[in-house]
């Protein structure tokens, strides 16, 4: 028996999360179950749930009416189907609404979520906090999403992704840069200028850096131009390819299918992937010559890392690599 990739190649990382590439927010009742409705559509036509749902709690809340809201997003979370991913946007730790927030849909869904999404975490303690108020409502198993949206934070950054429970760490590009007053212009949180300015390109490298430094998933912020679906594609493109970040936040249906697309494999390197793997299992997984070029454990670990964004996309694999991705799988 060949022992599995995931095994042999990711080491202290075996257990680091896989998500999928883009995380869907919405916060109005009626968007949040269309949401949810067209994830369990397009899970059925891909195969798999290609993307989260997180309902909002934050920015979907009416102010006084936050207790009402968070029963609402418990109640759908509830209702999920089998196999569907929902997270959940709480209020911010130091938010009155936090601990109501953590009671009811951590208390009454957290064992629906896929994860809890909270906002302007400024340090490690902010994640202490998360952690206890999560461990009190008996969803001790629940995964933590931060979402890092200051200076400050961002210096922090690398102490709040060594946190256990953290499993992914998002850029929050529209606050961090109303948090500089007014010495980042506007253009900064625009779809080209949040590529140009050096204070948001440094605080997104510095994210994704400490991200990957544990195991952790860099998860890239919004664009809001949601009617642009150019500027959304070359966004999404430049955040994979260029900035290092595996995920990207979605804020209206027409951005789902563009962040799929911009973070899939396209087929040349799939095939290429696949023949690679392949190639090593069959080696016992020792260096292999492939087209003139040597690969070992250090080029497999990266190919492998490719046929899993494609399964996480919905991408056609070959048939030698779907095996790697059948139920328990441990060829």
């Amino acid at each position: 028996m060949v022992a599995h990739p995931r095994d042999v190649l990711l080491g202290a990382q075996a257990g680091a999360a896989a998500l999928p590439v883009c995380d869907h927010y919405s916060g109005v009742e009626a968007r949040m179950r269309k949401s949810l409705a067209l994830q369990a559509e397009m899970a059925q036509e891909f195969g798999a749930c290609v993307f989260d749902v997180t309902l909002d709690c934050e920015d979907g809340a009416p102010v006084g009416g936050e207790a009402d809201h968070a029963a609402l997003v418990t109640e759908l979370a509830r209702g999920a189907g089998d196999g569907m991913r929902v997270g959940v946007r709480v209020h911010p730790v130091d938010h009155p609404a936090f601990a109501g927030d953590v009671v009811t849909i951590a208390g009454g869904a957290g064992h629906r979520l896929s994860h809890l999404m909270v906002p302007k975490v400024e340090s490690v303690d902010d994640v202490r906090q998360a952690v206890a108020a999560l461990d009190a409502a008996d969803a001790d198993r629940l995964p933590l999403h931060v979402l890092v949206e200051s200076p400050r934070a961002v210096h922090n950054a690398f102490d709040i992704a060594a946190h256990p429970r953290v499993e992914s760490l998002s850029f929050g590009l529209m606050d961090f840069v109303s948090a500089h007053g007014g010495a980042i212009p506007a253009d900064g949180m625009g779809a080209q200028g949040q590529f140009t300015h050096p204070l948001v390109v440094r605080a997104k490298l510095a994210i994704a850096s400490a991200a990957h430094a544990h195991g952790k998933v860099p998860s890239h912020c919004v664009v809001t131009e949601f009617n642009d679906t150019d500027a959304l594609r070359a966004a999404a493109r430049k955040a994979a390819n260029e900035f290092g970040y595996t995920r990207m936040w979605s804020i209206h249906p027409n951005q789902i299918r563009p962040i799929l697309e911009a973070f899939a494999p396209d087929e040349r390197q799939i095939q290429m992937a696949t023949k690679i793997i392949t190639a090593a299992a069959g080696a016992a997984w020792a260096p292999v010559s492939f087209d003139g070029t040597l690969h070992d454990r250090a080029s497999y670990r990266h190919f492998w890392q490719v046929l899993v964004r494609a399964h996480a996309t919905g991408r056609a694999l070959p048939p030698e690599a779907q095996l790697w991705f059948a139920p328990d799988s441990a060829r």
